[in-house]
């Protein structure tokens, strides 16, 4: 396994945890951003699949893992204004941008409105969304739309073991495993046996939902941007539904071919097995790896 560490970055409300998988000297950098109920161990898959040519920096957004403490309402914006504090802190100029579902959303907030800190954003089952009605619950589109990650807030679980069977039961993971699915899990995870709870704040996940449904400009962003972009859209959905996040028909009916998003399919996966399981993660190490081909490296 690669060589990590685990940094704290000042930003308003407290200290963002930012996992760190180092690169060798000079290597192009990318910024993981994971989905509204996660973490950024959703990335360590991808990091030992990018191997350490390259540098990853995931941190766990405001309100989840790590950072589940940080104050202040949150918002695509607020993120990704957290995720320029992670550069500066860092030393970075520059860096390829990937987000993951509700990260994909984020991913495309920054780089339109910051597009010379980016050099590429690669979207990955995320970032493509479309406007609520105004009187839509999102307690209950949540519920429907990511059930268990919303399900889990309400819940204890006596051990680590309690919680692995959790995910274990959702279809999505039932190809997943293996020490890096079960860090990311753990990473979730606060308080002490036989009362462990989530360490997501219901409330960061409802801010960030709020914002994610219903604000117009995180839905214009990815028709805006001028950073180049890539979505990858999985073939199959979050509960492991032949259908995906993104139909086949929504893709063509997005217009983000015409404005320049390259579009690509992953087939024989899910929307979460793209990221955390092994085959999933060398595609999007892959396209990862095409993208910082075209990022100035740091002397």
């Amino acid at each position: 396994m690669r060589d990590y560490e685990d940094i704290g970055v000042r930003v308003p409300g407290g200290r963002l945890a930012v996992r760190r998988w180092p690169g060798a000297p000079g290597a192009a950098v990318v910024v993981g951003v994971h989905g509204i109920a996660s973490n950024g161990l959703a990335w360590a898959e991808v990091a030992e699949a990018l191997g350490d040519g390259i540098e990853l920096i995931a941190p766990d957004l405001r309100g989840r893992g790590l950072s589940r403490d940080v104050a202040g309402t949150g918002s695509m914006a607020r993120h990704a204004d957290d995720l320029l504090e992670v550069l500066e802190h860092l030393g970075i100029g520059q860096a390829v941008l990937a987000g993951h579902s509700m990260g994909g959303f984020v991913g495309c907030v920054a780089a339109h409105r910051d597009p010379r800190r980016w050099t590429e954003l690669v979207l990955v089952d995320g970032g493509l969304g479309f406007p609520l009605p105004p009187d839509t619950d999102i307690d209950a589109v949540l519920h429907a739309v990511i059930g268990p990650a919303m399900a889990k807030l309400d819940m204890e679980f006596a051990d680590r073991a309690a919680y692995h069977s959790f995910w274990a039961a959702n279809p999505a993971f039932a190809e997943l495993g293996g020490p890096l699915v079960a860090a990311y899990l753990d990473r979730d995870l606060t308080g002490a046996e036989p009362h462990l709870r989530s360490a997501c704040r219901a409330e960061a996940i409802r801010q960030d939902a709020e914002d994610e449904f219903r604000s117009p400009e995180v839905f214009a962003a990815i028709h805006e941007l001028t950073v180049p972009t890539r979505l990858l859209w999985a073939e199959r959905g979050l509960r492991d539904e032949p259908v995906g996040l993104y139909a086949p028909e929504v893709i063509a009916a997005s217009g983000l071919a015409a404005e320049g998003v390259a579009l690509h399919f992953v087939p024989g996966v899910n929307h979460y097995s793209v990221l955390l399981g092994a085959s999933g993660a060398r595609i999007v190490a892959g396209h990862l790896t095409d993208a910082v081909r075209r990022t100035p490296t740091r002397g």
